[in-house]
């Protein structure tokens, strides 16, 4: 008894683990899980013993994963079921939680246990009917599930056996479809029947043959769903097809007519019309003599009314939809029709008589139909019943065609609503060519078929098997088919890749309702689940046929199954071999080549290291390079270039154990490692820290390239000075140790006792070394010779400038320049001065001293009146030697003579550079910069301006400009000087380089500079002169500029800078005072021939503004505009410009120049006006100069000009915009303008203002009722039009006018017409759904190269 005791209190102590399940094998449960609460010792399968039991899954019919929890080693692996461990040895944790997913095993769903399967079943509010609510919607709705279903838990195929259809993205309508086909007998007996001939064709794009395939595997495999992309392959669609969702109707019809076109002269040639085609009579009988004319038409399907145009009463059945089909319509009043027997119109009967019926009948239900009054496509959601047995023999025509044979009436065409979509294949009078029905043929001719005559009495009775529900609105939705077997007369759902038992009353679910009335929102957007399309089939036991079974298929199709079968096997082990295979990065520097290669290594987890090593060897292909026993795999973090751990001794140890099992992802990269033969590979212990040491000569000034030495993090500082001087042969007692913690952050290491980690070491670390005994060791460490050459080492960046070419244009300038500076613009003589003989050429600096000097005494004679003296002070050059570079290839006995500049940077004012006066020949007549939006531009490089190579302004605009006139536009704007972002005085950095005091504050800097000749790649251009200049990136653009001066030809004032990124595309760079911070190593600069902007300057974009234009803002050039300048001085420097450039021969009194705000036009500027004072302007501005018809009527700034337009809405049709200009804000004036132009009494005259974008598009089928007409005001700066501004757009009318009734083929006409017009216009369309692609199946498997058939 105590014995016994002491079992149950040890028992007690035991730690117990806390299991949570997640099944994740459908949809249902993927939201529930599972608890258990299990003793350590409890063996694994015990463990899967009792999830079976807890979820009713028969053992060994699913797999468990570990889930997302801290204890996670292995997420893909499957626990071992059969291992004897406990579950505290495999790695469960006591005390936490411990999450694991319940998944498929082998790709098969678990078996449920006999004993709970029909539990489920059983229960009526479980059942699964509609699409399955998304992942994470739980507990809410959406457009796609309605509220009024509950869901089931999804059986697999072992207890529906059937499979589902994999949804490629938006293909739920063919899935619907293919499912409804492959569970109709006769079309499937049918197409097994039908036999593939490979020599003849190629069977990826065989349909019948990839159907085929799809059938055999939707009845033979163990998956849950399966693919259709070779279906779709074979239709010729590309992946783009599968976003592009498409009416289950209109896939029927193309799809029946591509596989009619396949199995032309087969034994299936005419299985679709014996199937599926009915035939109907159009006629027309005259009500006066009896004569009647008439066409037979056969269908595929027969379109069923929901609601009758008009009416907000819908039809209740089916039944009743039906006869309203046959309904016949009469013609009389102005419809009447003209027969042939009477020689004159008379009233007549006009209609459609079904002939024949087809075995297998398809009713489309048309839920989708158009709102003219919203002008919204919508979804009718009313309820409509159907039967699930239905007799057609009360609709069919009981005259025994005893019609008189005339010719077919030419008017006998379907007019009303329920007239037949013929797919006229098959009738005398068809004139389509195939294309039209979504077939791309190469060759149209279709073999007429002979319609069979005859009226049908007999039993036609007829039973539903297949309802295609759709669930969503007009705007989208999703497909499902409820289908019944006939093996059973069980109805399923097939939603996609799931697959349930449904009942009747499920069915009943799908005839729609609680539909309210056809306002905007009930219906336009209203979501509803109901059906679509239905499918009968006869009930006729002579010709019911019942599904193949596996010995009666033929031998083509048992060879089928049988090859599935293998590959179905074959993949099966694919899987099980991926599911054990480790992937993770691969990093090789390759031992010749000295570059890092990347790739991704592949290796099953039961492979040894030592095979890896074989596999990663020939995977990086070093066989040429180095010995396979001269490499390793070792444990490496790319991401901090950091080598965590070498495996020594674990040659033979499995990858999966190395890598801590086979994961989708891995914290951790492997690098192969090389050595040389004479080499050994060093240890690397999993703590250490990789430090890349650079050892500093302060007496050449050069910083060596890194040796890589490890450490541990609680080493001291004195310690690694040892450890770093047994790797660098240094002596440690004069070491100085600097670490570079991150960019521009040197830190001394002068306290020996520190360790690394206090000090700030990390994973990977980079330090630099100097061990001489010079005096720089006593100095501060700030002040010290070793600061300041790592501190330009760390900002030094190497960039190459593009040179310009010499043009005509400007060689009198560059000569001028030449000839002042010494003809140091020649940059051949230049870099032969760099690289000749010391005795005979002078260095870069000389030359840049000199010309620098002579630039400064020719501005100085150019000047009106003398400056101080500061401006005429020579600048210096340093004695610092360049940091040595591997691009350098100066050879070394000239390279005292190639020396950096370090130049002491002293900036001129430009104003003192140039003069004043401007003349067209100044103007910068460049049209490569084009205005961007200041979005676009990071903060580093805002005012850059955008440029495209090929001199072409780039569509990007710089959004709404608030610098102008204030909006009321009746005070002056702003006195006195204005705070603008981008203005050349900014830019010109004169202001800013300079303190109160009127020092340089570039005079304590120094800057390292120092330029050699570079020879670009191949296609840079021939002739194009490259610089490679390496230069601290602390300095500003004007020093930068300065710098170049001798290598352009031309003053700094007279070239531009720009910066090249990434195709190609080029930002100005016009902040002089601003660094070169944002730019980095191997930056591209192109130098380009031009004015630069002087102070007070800006460059403006000018736009054509045409108001009676489609494309009403057209780009002329580029001007400059300067502040203090009157709006006639910048027309008339802009009068030459457009004649040389835009072919515009004007007057100044011709034009005038207005705001422009994006695309709209704004303030009239007046000739008066002065840049500045009454208009604001700012760096990058763009402006519109319009073309006047006559002389300018806007003299003052009280007045107001608009743009009005007439509408006529008998006539359905938008006048010309014409200008009218105001004196006041007074509505009255404004009728009484627009009553003197248009010739409309003015109490008849009412208007509206124009909404959004100039010029203000609206459709005509809109613009009747969607305006403010006439609103009640009498000025126009109040609400709701606040027109305070020039440039409005008011469209008027005349009130007595009536609007034009349109026919529904003239409305249509015209909806399509503006529908296009608008797009092209860019004008936001109000209904605007996703543009839907034509369905087609392309016969030869690839679309057709014309691509006017779309």
């Amino acid at each position: 008894m105590k014995k016994k005791f002491s079992q149950v209190e040890s028992a007690a102590e035991e730690p117990r683990v806390l299991c949570i399940i997640q099944d994740t094998t459908n949809s249902k449960t993927v939201n529930e899980r599972v608890t258990l609460n299990l003793p350590a010792s409890t063996p694994l399968k015990r463990l899967f013993e009792d999830v079976a039991s807890k979820v009713g899954y028969v053992n060994g019919t699913f797999d468990l994963v570990w889930g997302n929890g801290d204890n996670v080693t292995d997420t893909q692996t499957p626990i071992d079921q059969n291992s004897d461990k406990t579950i505290l040895d495999a790695g469960f944790e006591p005390g936490k939680k411990n999450f694991l997913h319940l998944t498929d095993k082998d790709g098969e769903q678990p078996h449920i246990m006999p004993e709970d399967s029909g539990t489920t079943d059983d229960s009526a509010q479980d059942r699964f009917i509609g699409p399955l609510p998304r992942e994470g919607s739980v507990g809410c709705t959406n457009d796609y599930v309605s509220q009024s279903y509950s869901y089931s838990s999804v059986l697999s195929k072992s207890e529906t056996g059937y499979v589902g259809l994999v949804n490629q993205a938006m293909t739920c309508y063919l899935n619907s479809l293919l499912q409804t086909l492959f569970m109709t007998p006769e079309f499937r007996n049918a197409l097994y029947k039908w036999e593939f001939e490979e020599s003849e064709e190629d069977p990826v794009t065989s349909i019948p043959y990839q159907l085929q395939r799809l059938f055999v595997l939707l009845q033979t495999s163990k998956k849950r769903a399966i693919e259709t992309t070779d279906v779709t392959r074979s239709f010729g669609w590309d992946s783009s097809e599968a976003w592009q969702q498409h009416d289950v109707q209109e896939l029927c019809r193309v799809m029946f007519d591509a596989l009619e076109q396949k199995w032309k002269q087969t034994e299936q040639a005419d299985l679709i019309n014996q199937l599926y085609q009915g035939k109907l009579k159009d006629y027309v009988r005259c009500l006066e003599c009896g004569y009647e004319g008439w066409r037979i038409d056969t269908y595929l399907d027969i379109p069923l009314v929901i609601r009758p145009y008009g009416s907000n009463q819908a039809f209740a059945s089916v039944e009743e939809a039906l006869h309203a089909f046959i309904q016949p319509e009469i013609l009389d009043g102005p419809n009447q029709y003209f027969c042939e027997r009477c020689k004159k119109k008379c009233d007549a009967r006009k209609g459609l008589r079904f002939l024949h019926f087809p075995y297998l009948l398809t009713l489309q239900l048309k839920r989708f139909d158009f709102d003219y009054t919203t002008m919204h496509r919508i979804k009718l959601n009313d309820r409509m019943t159907f039967p699930e047995e239905l007799d057609m023999s009360v609709f069919i025509d009981v005259e025994d065609e005893k019609s008189p044979q005339t010719e077919s009436c030419t008017d006998s065409g379907a007019e009303n609503e329920g007239s037949c979509h013929s797919d006229q294949m098959s009738n005398d009078f068809s004139n389509d060519d195939g294309v039209d029905e979504g077939i791309c043929l190469e060759s149209n001719s279709t073999a007429e078929r002979i319609p069979k005559t005859g009226s049908e009495k007999s039993s036609l009775l007829y039973e539903l098997f297949s309802v295609m529900v759709h669930s969503g609105s007009a705007a989208g939705g999703h497909y499902y088919a409820c289908i019944k077997s006939f093996s059973d007369d069980q109805w399923y759902s097939f939603n996609d890749q799931h697959v349930s038992k449904i009942t009747q009353e499920d069915i009943k679910k799908t005839y729609g309702g609680s539909s309210g009335s056809r306002g905007y929102y009930s219906s336009a957007f209203a979501s509803s689940t109901n059906a679509y399309m239905l499918i009968y089939r006869l009930k006729d036991p002579t010709r019911n046929a019942k599904f193949l079974e596996a010995h009666d298929y033929p031998e083509h199709i048992k060879q089928l199954v049988q090859k599935e079968r293998e590959l179905e096997e074959q993949e099966k082990r694919q899987r099980e071999i991926e599911r054990n295979t480790c992937k993770i990065k691969l990093f090789c520097m390759h031992p010749t080549k000295q570059i890092m290669m990347e790739n991704k290594l592949e290796v099953h987890k039961d492979r040894t290291l030592k095979e890896a090593v074989e596999i990663a060897y020939k995977l990086m292909d070093l066989e040429e390079a180095v010995p396979l026993d001269c490499c390793r795999l070792v444990k490496y973090d790319e991401f901090h270039d950091y080598l965590e751990r070498s495996y020594e001794g674990e040659e033979d140890t499995p990858m999966g154990l190395l890598l801590g099992g086979v994961k989708s992802t891995y914290m951790f990269d492997l690098l192969l490692e090389t050595r040389r033969p004479d080499q050994i590979f060093q240890c690397y212990k999993p703590g250490e820290v990789m430090v890349k040491v650079h050892v500093v000569d302060l007496k050449t000034e050069s910083v060596a390239p890194p040796i890589s030495v490890r450490a541990y993090l609680n080493q001291t500082v004195s310690e690694f000075k040892q450890l770093i001087s047994k790797a660098t042969h240094l002596p440690a007692e004069t070491m100085r140790v600097v670490l570079e913690r991150c960019y521009n952050d040197l830190r001394l290491l002068n306290i020996s006792s520190k360790t690394l980690k206090a000090e700030g070491f990390f994973r990977s670390n980079k330090v630099f070394i100097e061990s001489s005994e010079s005096l720089d060791h006593h100095v501060a460490y700030t002040d010290s010779h070793l600061w300041k050459l790592l501190d330009r080492h760390a900002n030094t960046i190497r960039l190459y400038v593009s040179l310009p070419e010499q043009s005509p244009g400007s060689q009198f300038r560059r000569a001028v320049y030449q000839k002042s500076s010494g003809d140091s613009g020649n940059l051949d003589e230049a870099c032969e001065r760099v690289k000749g003989p010391i005795g005979n050429m002078k260095s870069v600096e000389a030359i840049l001293e000199e010309s620098t000097e002579k630039l400064k005494s020719l501005s100085l004679q150019q000047q009106q009146e003398g400056d101080n003296g500061d401006s005429s002070k020579s600048t210096e050059a340093s004695d610092f030697e360049n940091i040595e570079s591997p691009l350098n290839e100066i050879d070394s006995s000239t390279s005292a003579e190639n020396r950096e500049l370090e130049n002491q940077i002293q900036i001129s004012d430009p104003e003192n550079l140039q003069s004043e006066e401007r003349s067209d020949s100044d103007v910068n007549n460049d049209r490569s910069t084009s205005s961007v939006d200041s979005d676009i531009l990071s903060s580093s490089h805002s005012s850059d301006t955008l440029c495209n190579v090929d001199n072409a302004p780039l569509p990007l605009a710089n959004g709404l400009d608030s610098h102008s006139i204030t909006s009321s536009r009746r005070s002056k704007a702003n006195q006195g000087k204005k705070e603008t972002w981008d203005t050349a005085e900014e830019d010109s950095g004169t202001d800013s380089e300079y303190d109160e005091s009127g020092k340089s504050r570039g005079e304590a800097q120094y800057m390292y500079f120092k330029s050699e000749p570079y020879t670009a790649d191949e296609g840079s251009g021939e002739g194009q002169k490259w610089l490679m200049v390496h230069v601290d990136k602390r300095i500003t653009l004007s020093a930068f500029k300065q710098h170049l001066e001798p290598f352009v030809g031309v003053p700094s004032s007279h070239f531009k800078v720009f910066r090249v990124y990434a195709s190609n595309q080029e930002f100005e760079s016009v902040r002089l005072n601003e660094t070169l911070s944002s730019f980095s190593d191997d930056n591209k600069i192109t130098i380009r021939l031009g004015r630069a902007l002087k102070k007070g300057e800006y460059r403006v974009k000018v736009y054509q503004l045409l108001v009676n234009e489609p494309e009403p803002c057209k780009f002329l050039l580029d001007a400059v505009f300067a502040k203090g300048m009157t709006v006639r001085q910048s027309k008339e420097e802009l009068l030459p410009q457009l004649r040389e450039q835009c072919g515009l021969d004007l007057t100044i009194d011709r034009f005038r120049l207005r705001k422009k705000t994006w695309k709209n036009p704004g303030t009239v500027f007046l000739d008066y006006h002065i840049y500045e004072e009454d208009i604001n302007i700012s760096s990058n501005w763009e402006v519109f100069l319009e073309i006047l018809d006559g002389i300018e009527k806007m003299k003052s700034m009280s007045q107001l000009a608009v743009l009005s337009r007439r509408w006529r809405p008998s006539e359905m049709k938008l006048d010309s915009f014409q200008e009218v200009v105001l004196e006041s804000s007074s509505v009255e004036e404004l009728k009484e303008k627009l009553s003197e132009i248009s010739g409309i009494p003015l109490e008849n005259i009412e208007f509206a203002k124009g909404r959004g974008t100039f010029p203000c598009d609206i459709s005509i089928l809109e613009i009747h009722q969607d305006l403010d007409w006439n609103p009640k005001v009498s000025t126009l700066n109040v609400w709701p039009l606040y027109i305070c501004d020039d440039g409005a757009v008011i469209f008027y009318r005349d009130k007595t006018e009536e609007l034009m009734e349109l026919t529904d083929e003239q409305r249509n006409e015209l909806m399509k017409k503006e529908s296009s017009r608008l797009q092209k216009t860019g004008h936001r369309v109000t209904y605007s759904p996703r543009k839907e692609k034509a369905l087609k199946i392309y016969l030869d498997g690839a679309p057709n190269k014309d691509l006017t058939q779309d």
